[in-house]
């Protein structure tokens, strides 16, 4: 069976339409769901998900877009690094547009003069090392999904003994960050829609101590719209009767164990630490270092670059939508001073961002 045939069966309208039905006769009640990846909430807002769902179910992004979460101090500093002589930061070009602390953006830099290439992959990042005298940096952002694949990379850089490729390390890791999200009260979440991309990596297993702490029903979902109307009905099936346990719906993909093979690599070149989430501060244990053996790599290590507390833009509300504090409209600048084509915060930029996903599609 293709590919396309695969997908077009996880858009099955009668399918859909029978498990709409399942969730309106579960009548859980009020419901607050978090969806916590990115690309969960960009699925949701193009197929419409929120409207077929009945009015008590209310689905609220989370922090689950890496780009968006990245301080805005670490968005100064690769600015700042690619603006040093003999300097190339290597970059996905998600990270372009995003403003740091004055307005300004690498692409600006860039126009400025500063050396900011695109790449596809930090395998790119280190091909363009080798072929060059200059220091190539690499932005290290994202979570467990992208971490392999930048370790795998830094291993290979030394084994080649390619010596002018560095990483600036941003790394974040989920469950430290959902932890800080349902220990507050005021969020009232009742269940959590948990990314797939993460979980084939961290497994099932990686959000048993939710439940265990927060008696918070979990549920792993792929990314077609079937794939999310069943995390619903699982989740709102939980709720109706009292449950809180993990749920994989997503099992073609994400296993009880996830990939240890992945995490036995993160673990092999970078240790936990302390990172700084926009819209949730400074989270023990949410972030990635390199390990010592490694810190030849490290661009913070090579030019002494400070941890530095950078405020939000003036006026941006990107923190509290982040935390499903507020929706993207109830920011005064939201599709004003900020829009997709002049983006006053991150998540008006990035392709998996909450205000992006608003501005395309709307309230859907």
């Amino acid at each position: 069976m293709s590919l396309a045939a695969i997908s077009e069966g996880f858009r099955d309208r009668r399918l859909a339409a029978a498990l709409t039905e399942r969730i309106r006769e579960n009548k859980a009640g009020p419901l607050r769901i978090m969806e916590v990846c990115g690309t969960h909430t960009m699925a949701i807002f193009r197929h419409g998900i929120r409207s077929l769902l009945p009015a008590e179910i209310e689905l609220i992004s989370g922090p689950g877009c890496p780009v968006c979460v990245t301080a805005t101090g670490d968005i100064d500093l690769m600015i700042a690094l690619a603006a040093k002589p003999g300097v190339t930061l290597a970059t996905f070009g998600d990270l372009l547009r995003v403003p740091g602390s004055e307005g300004k953006s690498l692409a600006m830099a860039r126009a400025a003069g500063a050396r900011v290439e695109v790449v596809y992959s930090p395998a790119d990042a280190l091909d363009m090392a080798r072929n060059t005298d200059g220091l190539v940096v690499f932005p290290a952002i994202g979570f467990e999904t992208t971490i392999p694949v930048i370790a795998a990379t830094v291993l290979e850089a030394r084994s080649k003994n390619v010596r002018n490729f560095m990483l600036l390390v941003s790394h974040k890791v989920v469950p430290p960050a959902l932890e800080v999200l349902l220990s507050d009260p005021e969020l009232a979440i009742d269940g959590l829609l948990c990314p797939g991309h993460v979980s084939a990596i961290i497994g099932e297993q990686a959000y048993q101590p939710l439940v265990a702490q927060f008696h918070m029903p979990c549920v792993i979902a792929g990314f077609e719209p079937l794939d999310i109307l069943s995390a619903v009905y699982m989740l709102t099936r939980q709720a109706g009767r009292g449950q809180a346990r993990v749920e994989n719906c997503y099992g073609r993909v994400v296993s009880k164990e996830g990939n240890p093979r992945a995490r036995e690599i993160i673990y092999r070149v970078f240790k936990p630490c302390n990172a700084w989430w926009r819209g949730l501060g400074e989270i023990p244990g949410s972030g990635l270092e390199l390990q010592e053996e490694f810190r030849d790599f490290d661009a913070r290590t090579r030019f002494e670059l400070p941890a530095v507390f950078v405020p939000e833009p003036q006026g941006c509300r990107c923190g509290e939508i982040l935390t499903a504090r507020i929706k993207p409209p109830q920011c005064p600048l939201f599709n004003t001073r900020c829009t997709p084509t002049h983006p006053v915060g991150p998540c008006m930029v990035s392709s998996e961002g909450t205000c992006a996903a608003y501005s395309k599609y709307g309230d859907l």
